[in-house]
């Protein structure tokens, strides 16, 4: 199994785009978003090229292929946007033989976890910074953010393959991994 995960896209047409075109190529059976997918939040300054709904419409033509979490900036409205499903606070997947406790990151995160079993991925956005660390009884990860990433990082996805979490540039360049 292949799947690709993102975050905070933050109503970037630009780089919703390119991410899109990497998901194109890289060919996941999905693209799971954390969240933060069409308004870019208060605090942000507006990512290039923002359209909200270009991006909903790139997103609804893959509908079948995306799975979303909530993010802090999402609301019902969004909702009324997009063709699946953006209102669920937290998922669990298993995928690869491992279990992967999805949220966005703004209520549980690196430093306030949820409850968790012993060795399960937390997979969070929301801080626009990527990461992986790893704590006594499970691994945070995170892909930092598709459109406005933060503290020097690229612009940058994952992609979680047989044993390994894989961290790209939105241009599909890999700069980290790690073997599970």
């Amino acid at each position: 199994m292949k799947l690709m995960i993102a975050s905070d896209i933050h109503g970037s047409a630009y780089y919703c785009r390119k991410l899109v075109k990497r998901f194109d190529i890289e060919k996941p059976e999905k693209l799971i978003l954390l969240g933060d997918i069409l308004y870019h939040g208060p605090r942000n300054a507006l990512p290039k090229d923002y359209n909200p709904a270009e991006v909903a419409e790139m997103l609804n033509e893959i509908k079948d292929k995306v799975f979303s979490i909530r993010g802090n900036c999402d609301a019902d409205v969004d909702q009324m946007m997009l063709h699946f499903p953006i209102l669920s606070d937290s998922a669990i997947v298993y995928a690869c033989g491992h279990e992967l406790y999805l949220t966005h990151g703004h209520n549980y995160s690196e430093t306030n976890p949820p409850p968790l079993a012993n060795g399960t991925i937390l997979v969070c956005g929301h801080t626009h910074v990527p990461k992986c660390q790893d704590y006594d009884s499970y691994i945070y990860v995170n892909p930092g953010s598709v459109s406005i990433p933060k503290e020097d990082s690229p612009h940058s996805y994952i992609v979680l393959e047989d044993n390994a979490i894989i961290w790209k540039d939105i241009d599909g360049n890999e700069y980290m991994r790690r073997e599970l």
